[in-house]
């Protein structure tokens, strides 16, 4: 008798470690406050955030690398300046139905 070995479903379970993904990088109080300025402020380079959300330039970058890499933010080259911004999109599927439907 042959057992049968289940089958799994790759892309759900792809789905779902993107979006693990998504809410660690979210899941941090720091990082929702960088999220929160841009949100309100738009566009901005580090520079110009540092005054705002109170840390170092470096501590900054590390937790813009973990939002950048989630989608969460998005990075724009001008000339030798980078500004980023919000993902508005990516946002705006953490909190959409998109998701929820997989629960219902």
């Amino acid at each position: 008798m042959k057992k049968e070995i289940p089958l799994q479903d790759v892309s759900l379970e792809k789905m779902f470690e993107k979006y693990e993904a998504k809410y660690k990088a979210v899941a941090d109080k720091k990082r929702l406050h960088i999220m929160n300025i841009l949100c309100r402020h738009g566009a901005m380079c580090v520079c110009d955030m540092v005054p705002l959300i109170g840390m170092p330039q470096s501590k900054l970058s590390y937790h813009l690398k973990i939002l950048l890499d989630a989608e969460i933010i998005i990075k724009e080259a001008r000339g030798t300046w980078s500004y980023y911004s919000l993902n508005q999109n990516e946002v705006d599927n953490l909190l959409s139905e998109e998701l929820c439907c997989i629960f219902r």
